[in-house]
């Protein structure tokens, strides 16, 4: 039986929850409340200087909103004007002042942003004093400013501030302002409509009452307008009174001829799939049964192509024909042409379904402009009725038939019915699986990368409001998984993350977050923290963990976790920031011993001294070296290609690929430098070893406006056909304008070019069909996931399917096991990266030429 404690925590734990509940159902109450009545204010008020005060009105019931202004923007000019001002310390005249600009102050600010923004007095002079802005009227204990969106568009700022500093702003407070920001652009849009009907309406009485003309053209148009609804009244009758086709004809003409000359008309229907004209209908002097014919070049096919209505008299007919647009019958004599013709297209929701024609002989009547909007106005009404009559034509058949069978077909339909509805389930089931499967991964079913970033996101939001609401991360990754794999094979590897994620999953609050990354990665999201010992704990219960062997076949190895720990400061401004951080202190953990957890520092290392850490940022300082691998087939035939990675020895991460390296690089320019000489070393390198074909690795630095002209100058020093050079598939896909142009400039100019650590996280096929890579590098990640799980397989068949077009050469990584190739190769892949020499270093970078010569 459970104790007393137990009880009693249990009741805390739900009246806690009820509270949060009861709070969250009062907001939703108050968001309601004020809605309805800006609602009220915006369906009754007559003008906009009413609306604001009634909005201040709403707000104070619920917000410290005393100081209330709003400002919109205008478009004409481009500035920022002041639509309401209510102030308890400012007067009108403070924000009317010449060298009060508001584009300028913190509103300016907010409306750059796009935004909601909350400041302090204290966070206000700080921010004024960095020149995010300037200080205008008198300074408040408590600001806050919320954007005006008109559909994607901002249109101004709304501003409540506090001057009391007891009375600050709640985040369900600053919710009430965004979601009524939300409703006012539209608020203001009815209240201007209703200005500008009432001015309509009291123009438009002057008018009348001005002008007897001007009423007696009103009263015409009405009448006319009459008369076409009327028309109207009797073409729908047709679809009600008439039973078959034949009669709605019968009928159509007798309504054109009440508004129009139409002793001759003909009705055509145009069938797309087989493209020919039939003619259900035709009442001509000349021509009682016309018989169906293909599509050609007359005055019908016209109409269709250019689905408007056509006016052809003499005059116009013999300049088409001049055109070629009109093929005229040779067998047609002279005095059977019609001397004036009006064809309108039969329009419908589905598109043209055909035309209605009238047509004069001999100059019986020559039809004007009045015709054709007649003719076109019925048009579209008689469309739908047709199209009505023949969509119920064939339901009627359909009815007879399914009549005939449904006596015999009743258990069927039942079991199809039953059958139906368990299909049904399942694709709720499904899309359900799906929506999970988006945002989890499909291994241990944990929060994915997508998901884990977005809740990363909102918490540092909250926390740049919140200062006092800690949060940590800790990015853990898994020593000796390799081993597992290798020894055990994959499946016990899968086993092995299986298991690992239950256990971490322990290690945690119920509103803590825990996510794999890819592969043997783990993320933590912890929030709510009071102090930072309180990371290091959950670090010290992983460690723990993780020291119990790992066991399948008789076969037992130890692993473990290294884990980076960066927590929450005011300096992150994103989430790739955090994530950076907590990579580097993992690499230093990892580094120093693993199996242990390291806190980020900005030195990575408390006991370096200055010049040390300087020194662990400047790559042109470190010693640097190249390996190859080669790049085989299944057989191990090596092929003429070889890739070429560049490392370095870092005092703290040790012998660290330049891929990692550049991530901590302090000095873009010396980065970029850098990746010049190392690119020249490859040229180097390509001599002194005789290799036929090198694949480099590149930085999308190399394209930045800046440096491109450079990257071009040394490639055009060197004989670049046996070179390629091969960009990351993350850093193209959040590549510049720029940077997108210049990669293909690069190709217009003739340099090889290949796709690095393609679909690592996702895999986007349009990279593929933009540019003309000539060399793509499946991820190992990737290359697993194809061997696991059949929709990768699909995906992969899709890069194949464009490589193929693009006569691209796929490339996969992973394991250089056999069995691992072999199966790869049963899915179309038959590249693999080889075996890896270590070429011989070099430590002392030249000063780079093309910079002097700059």
């Amino acid at each position: 039986m459970e104790d007393s404690a137990t009880k009693l925590d249990k009741l805390a734990h739900r009246n806690a929850r009820l509270k949060a509940l009861l709070q969250k159902y009062k907001q939703t109450h108050h968001l309601q409340s004020a809605l309805i009545q800006l609602s009220e204010q915006a369906s009754t008020v007559a003008e906009l200087t009413l609306l604001y005060p009634a909005i201040h009105n709403i707000l104070q019931d619920y917000i410290p909103s005393k100081s209330f202004y709003v400002v919109l923007h205008n478009p004409i000019n481009n500035t920022l004007e002041l639509s309401y001002f209510a102030d308890e310390k400012d007067g009108i005249s403070v924000p009317l002042r010449q060298e009060h600009n508001f584009s300028h102050g913190v509103t300016g600010y907010v409306f750059q942003q796009g935004k909601t923004t909350y400041f302090s007095r204290e966070q206000m002079k700080t921010a004024t004093e960095q020149g995010l802005f300037k200080a205008l009227g008198t300074p408040a204990e408590h600001w806050i400013g919320v954007p005006v969106y008109r559909e994607k568009t901002i249109i101004g700022v709304l501003v409540a501030q506090s001057y009391n500093k007891a009375k600050g702003y709640s985040e369900q407070q600053i919710e009430l302002l965004e979601v009524m920001s939300l409703y006012l652009a539209t608020a203001i849009e009815r209240v201007k409509k209703r200005e500008l009907l009432e001015s309509e309406v009291k123009i438009r009485t002057r008018a009348l009452t001005q002008s007897n003309e001007a009423l007696n053209v009103e009263i015409e148009q009405r009448k006319k307008a009459l008369e076409r609804q009327h028309i109207l009244f009797k073409i729908s009758e047709l679809a009600t009174q008439s039973k078959n086709l034949d009669d709605v004809y019968v009928k159509v003409h007798e309504i054109i001829k009440t508004i129009t000359y139409a002793d001759n008309l003909y009705i055509a229907l145009y069938d797309r799939e087989s493209n020919w004209l039939s003619f259900p209908y035709c009442i001509d002097e000349f021509n009682d049964n016309a018989i169906p014919r293909p599509f050609a070049k007359g005055y019908s096919e016209l109409v269709l192509s250019t689905e408007q209505s056509q006016i052809i008299d003499i005059k116009r007919a013999e300049k088409l024909i001049k055109q070629g647009v009109i093929e005229r019958p040779v067998k047609v004599a002279a005095n059977r042409r019609a001397t004036s013709w009006l064809g309108a297209p039969l329009k419908t929701s589905q598109g043209v379904i055909g035309l209605i024609v009238c047509q004069a002989y001999n100059d019986q009547h020559i039809f004007n402009q009045d015709d054709c909007e007649l003719i076109t106005f019925v048009s579209h009404q008689i469309a739908n009725v047709l199209q009505t009559h023949i969509a119920n034509q064939e339901l009627k058949q359909s009815h007879q038939e399914l009549a005939y069978r449904i006596n015999e077909k009743t258990k069927e339909l039942s079991q199809a019915n039953m059958h139906l509805q368990m299909q049904i389930e399942e694709r709720k089931k499904i899309e359900q699986q799906l929506y999970h499967d988006a945002h989890h991964d499909s291994l241990t079913g944990l929060p994915n990368r997508s998901l884990f970033l977005t809740q990363l996101e909102k918490t540092l939001q909250h926390y740049q409001r919140y200062p006092e609401q800690q949060f940590a991360v800790l990015f853990i990754d898994l020593d000796k998984f390799k081993d597992i794999n290798d020894q055990l094979g994959h499946q016990a590897g899968d086993q092995f993350l299986i298991n690992v994620s239950e256990s971490f999953s322990h290690c945690i609050r119920e509103h803590d977050l825990l996510a794999r990354l890819g592969g043997d990665e783990f993320v933590i999201l912890l929030t709510h923290l009071t102090e930072h010992q309180q990371a290091e704990d959950v670090a010290k219960r992983l460690i723990e963990i993780m020291k119990k062997p790992f066991c399948m076949k008789g076969i037992c190895i130890q692993s473990g976790a290294s884990i980076g720990i960066t927590h929450s400061k005011i300096s992150y401004r994103n989430t790739d920031e955090i994530i950076r951080d907590a990579d580097a202190a993992m690499y230093y953990a990892k580094n120093a011993g693993r199996s242990r957890f390291e806190c980020f520092h900005p030195l990575l290392n408390a006991s370096s001294n200055h010049a040390d850490a300087e020194n662990m940022h400047h790559l042109d300082n470190l010693p640097m070296y190249f390996r190859s691998s080669e790049i085989i087939t299944l057989n191990e035939q090596k092929q003429s290609e070889t890739l070429l990675e560049a490392f370095g020895e870092h005092p703290v991460l040790g012998s660290t690929s330049f891929e990692v390296l550049k991530k901590f690089a302090s000095d873009r320019v010396q980065h970029f430098e850098v990746e010049l000489q190392l690119i020249t070393q490859a040229f180097q390198q390509l001599r002194s070893h005789h290799l036929s074909k090198v694949l480099f690795p590149c930085s999308s630095l190399v394209l930045e406006r800046i440096n491109f002209q450079a990257l071009c100058t040394l490639l055009t020093t060197h004989s670049t056909q046996h070179v390629c050079l091969l960009f990351n598939e993350q850093e193209i896909r959040y590549a510049s304008a720029v940077q997108i142009q210049n990669l293909k400039n690069l190709v217009d100019m003739g340099y090889s070019i290949g796709l690095n650590e393609f679909a690592k996280d996702r895999c986007e096929l349009n990279l593929l069909t933009e540019f003309k890579f000539d060399y793509l590098l499946l991820s190992s990640t990737f290359s697993k996931r194809v061997l696991q799980q059949e929709n990768y397989n699909l995906q992969l068949q899709g890069v194949l399917a464009i490589t193929k077009i693009q006569q691209s050469k796929v490339i996969a990584k992973g394991p250089s096991i056999l069995n691992y190739r072999t199966l790869l190769e049963k899915h179309g892949l038959s590249l693999f990266i080889g075996k890896q020499h270590t070429l011989k270093p070099f430590s002392n970078f030249q000063p780079n030429p093309l910079k002097q010569q700059q």
